[in-house]
């Protein structure tokens, strides 16, 4: 490991270079608006599944491998599980359908988000407070260097605007920004890679995926593209997270950086890597 990016794939070092367009994860990557999200949904899908009974340490231990493994992914998906995982173990005497178990969820983690955007609009934290430190000079060094970037999210449409626009980012994504659409898949992260790769005729190591979960990484290698993982403290905003850096090492990451600190350097590492040393 180096002082400030992890080479997973040696192989990497060959294809880097020749980046035109860019995908970036939203929540946990660039925001923190949602940090401790798990926090809502584990307790709930305990919750539902045991409606009132203490959970066993098998549903516990299902409940937060999945959690872990699907972060990244459309919540509706998420709570298809839940319904499914209702079913499947029968204690819940009136089992909901996937969409009231998302209407409870968002409810209760909205919450803790209003609260912080409350904050950003009473002028008592900057924009910067909510993001992971760095990643506003990384999107601006992407765009200084010309990369086309998209911005995507396994949260509401609605409110991925909503949050990016609070962020004041909106402008980077010149691709557009991709939130969760109920009723389609279209919005999914193996969707838009596929489409980014098929509409502008790109090779994979044209495309840079960034991202803090394994869905992102996983859709990213699937399709040839460049994985870069952030495995960033959520709570400091800076740092290791050695959890989020095993997840995204397991989903095949060519690249781990705990945070954009270094952003200038990453870019050029990413963008002109025979000019780096690392």
């Amino acid at each position: 490991m180096f002082s400030w990016i992890e080479i997973l794939n040696p192989r990497v070092k060959a294809r880097l270079g020749h980046i035109k367009y860019a995908l970036i994860d939203f929540d946990g990557t660039i925001s923190v608006i949602r940090q401790g999200w798990e926090d809502v949904m584990i307790p709930l899908m305990i919750e539902m599944i045991c409606d009132g009974q203490l959970p066993t340490k098998e549903i516990e231990r299902e409940v937060r491998e999945y959690v872990d493994y699907s972060t990244g992914i459309l919540t509706i998906k998420q709570m298809q599980w839940l319904a499914d995982a209702v079913r499947r173990y029968g204690i819940a005497k009136n089992p909901k359908s996937p969409y009231e178990y998302k209407r409870i969820y968002n409810q209760r983690l909205l919450v803790r988000v209003e609260e912080r955007l409350g904050k950003l609009r009473r002028g008592e934290l900057n924009p910067d407070d909510l993001m992971i430190k760095g990643a506003r000079r990384f999107l601006e060094e992407l765009r200084r260097h010309k990369i086309r970037m998209y911005l995507a999210s396994g949260t509401d449409h609605e409110y991925v605007l909503k949050e990016a626009e609070a962020l004041v980012i909106k402008e980077y994504f010149t691709g557009g920004i991709y939130g969760a659409l109920d009723r389609t898949e279209a919005h999914t992260k193996e969707r838009i890679i596929q489409r980014i790769l098929d509409e502008n005729n790109l090779r994979g190591d044209n495309l840079l995926v960034v991202g803090d979960g394994p869905v992102e990484i996983r859709n990213a290698k699937s399709r040839d593209a460049i994985a870069l993982g952030v495995a960033t403290n959520e709570v400091k905003r800076e740092g290791l997270n050695p959890r989020k850096r095993e997840r995204l090492i397991n989903a095949g990451a060519d690249l781990i950086v705990p945070d954009f600190t270094r952003s200038r350097e990453l870019v050029d590492f990413l963008l002109k890597p025979g000019d780096q040393k690392v």
